[in-house]
């Protein structure tokens, strides 16, 4: 069984930013991939970065290219998803994620966090 955690989302105006976390079991944290997912209301899932040790994969979509950033903190087994200059585009539920390797297919991640609702408004 793997739980993962997410907490951080909410509103923000266009333009702002948010900081969304992720807390894992140490195993699933130290030795399994781990990354961000979203979906948009009537969307099929679209993947954002993910990590792996010191190993990271990043969305190719241009869209979100620069405006999203993974980190971690270790000692308390937690990843972050920095997220800037937000647009209603960006509108969706955040799901931290976890799998055997990284991809950029959302499927390829067996385990699902409850997600967190991210609403950017105009």
């Amino acid at each position: 069984q793997v739980q993962l955690v997410e907490s951080g989302g909410g509103a923000v105006q266009a333009g702002g930013s948010l900081k969304l976390s992720c807390v894992a079991p140490e195993v699933t944290f130290s030795s399994r991939a781990m990354g961000w997912v979203r979906q948009a209301q009537g969307k099929d899932s679209e993947f954002i970065a993910a990590r792996i040790w010191s190993s990271v994969l990043t969305s190719d979509q241009e869209s979100m290219k620069g405006r999203f950033t993974i980190s971690t903190d270790n000692a308390k087994n937690t990843m972050f998803l920095q997220m800037n200059s937000l647009t209603a585009d960006d509108t969706a539920v955040y799901y931290c994620v976890s799998g055997t390797h990284l991809s950029r297919d959302p499927l390829q991640y067996p385990y699902w966090g409850q997600g967190t609702q991210v609403t950017v408004s105009s």
